[in-house]
């Protein structure tokens, strides 16, 4: 793999473990990973070959690519669907559930493409999928070649639903698959495609879809599945008032306490949302080191509520950002999840409730540690060569030089100049490399008009 040397950088952000920031910053890649980190001068006279490729990044600030921690990248097809603009979940999901039982193989595989370059041009380099439903021909396989045709660094979520409305689940009957068969189609998906190396750009997660729509049983196996093989589990859980009642109604258990009834709590496990999670769902959550993918602007766009986060930092509760579905949020841009994150937990009252700072490393760290990754987030000697540099030279950045961390939070969220996956230049100038994207721009609105247009029922 060729050898990259990016240098010049007005203001590298590492988020290492001393948080350095690094004035004319610069880092030398070899194979993927990072082997120099320091200022331009310094990692210049460590050299002692001529690179192949030199990016200069003057007037630009870089920092680890973004990890994004939940998404249902198949909803780009219906975003802003007019019978599900005004629901909370329970009715946006009847409101979707007919228009996704018409989703074939390809429009699971253009959807995914055009997610995934949504979010890689926004700066995420890794991003985790919560693919959940499977009618006609559609497989996760899907959604792992589009990731590998882009070159995302990708955690495919092999969701399911088993619980149906004749058995006092949400979704149609017909939505549902066989439990039996989940769990075989499950292992065969690790046994194809997870890789436990460090540097992988693929690995598998286990990931019935929410308490709503699978069986305890399903919950269980899932999580004896998923622990004999080594890989992590994700789910759903406590998004709103209606979850919750569910819960109680159902299990006689509040989110957090069926969450340890089916032993869905470790540091193997991560849970989209937990809005209502309550003060005795975060310590446990802390004591047992579970995971959180906070999904802010979801949460707003469904009056979920907001989540705890302050609270459940305070409490050392691993957090992570998650953009959730792109007809959930109808965006997919991470820095904009990072703003609404410190907006979301400042309208309590308290201006100092999160930081710039803190929601960017919510973003890069957070969500590194939430997939157990240990490998990327932080820009360090030893880590996964992904970055993005973003240029100050724009409108939007215009008065806020002086500390150009902050004003990635504070300022309009913006698009990338170069994203850097693995050691591969993704992005440059702007533009992807990998994929003819307004090729799969005409393709996706094609789907999108033909979903439109097809039977519900």
């Amino acid at each position: 793999m060729p050898t990259l040397l990016a240098e010049n950088i007005h203001t590298l952000l590492t988020f290492d473990d001393q948080r350095r920031e690094i004035l004319d910053g610069a880092l030398f890649v070899r194979d993927g990973f990072i082997e120099l980190v320091g200022t331009t001068a310094q990692v210049r006279a460590a050299l002692r070959e001529t690179p192949d490729e030199t990016l200069s990044l003057r007037d630009h600030v870089v920092l680890p690519g973004l990890v994004n921690t939940h998404h249902h990248m198949f909803q780009s097809l219906t975003r802003v669907t007019p019978s599900g603009q005004d629901h909370e979940l329970f009715g946006w999901l009847r409101a979707h559930y007919g228009m996704w039982a018409n989703l074939r193989s390809e429009m699971i595989y253009v959807s995914t493409l055009t997610a995934m370059a949504e979010l890689i041009l926004s700066g995420c380099t890794t991003s985790s999928d919560h693919l959940y439903l499977y009618p006609n021909d559609c497989r996760l396989d899907d959604s792992i070649r589009a990731a590998s045709e882009i070159g995302m660094r990708f955690h495919a979520a092999r969701g399911s639903m088993s619980l149906g409305e004749s058995k006092g689940g949400l979704p149609p009957d017909r939505l549902v698959e066989d439990e039996d068969a989940i769990l075989r189609d499950t292992q065969r998906l690790i046994e194809t495609y997870h890789d436990k190396r460090r540097g992988a750009m693929l690995r598998i997660v286990v990931a019935p879809c929410s308490p709503f729509s699978v069986s305890q049983d399903l919950m269980r196996e899932s999580a004896r599945l998923a622990r004999a093989y080594g890989v992590h589990l994700h789910t759903h859980l406590a998004e709103n008032d209606n979850d919750v009642a569910y819960s109680l109604e159902q299990f006689n258990l509040t989110p957090a306490q069926y969450a340890e009834s089916v032993a869905w709590l470790g540091t193997d496990v991560w849970h989209a949302h937990c809005v209502k999670l309550d003060a005795h769902g975060i310590g446990l959550f802390a004591q047992t080191s579970t995971g959180v993918a906070h999904c802010p602007s979801s949460n707003m766009r469904l009056a979920s509520g907001i989540a705890p986060i302050r609270a459940m930092l305070q409490a050392g509760v691993r957090v992570g950002l998650g953009v959730d579905g792109s007809a959930s949020n109808d965006s997919g841009h991470m820095l904009a999840e990072a703003r609404m994150a410190l907006l979301l937990q400042r309208v309590s009252g308290d201006p100092k409730a999160l930081t710039a700072r803190q929601a960017l490393e919510l973003a890069t760290r957070g969500g590194a540690a939430v997939l157990g990754r240990d490998d990327i987030g932080a820009l360090a000697v030893g880590m996964a060569a992904d970055f993005i540099a973003i240029d100050l030279n724009q409108v939007a950045f215009a008065g806020a030089w002086s500390d150009p961390a902050a004003a990635l939070v504070f300022c309009a969220p913006p698009t990338v100049a170069y994203s850097v996956i693995n050691g591969r230049v993704i992005v440059r100038e702007g533009q992807i490399t990998t994929i003819d994207l307004p090729n799969v721009l005409r393709r996706h609105n094609a789907y999108a008009r033909q979903l439109a247009d097809m039977p519900t029922r």
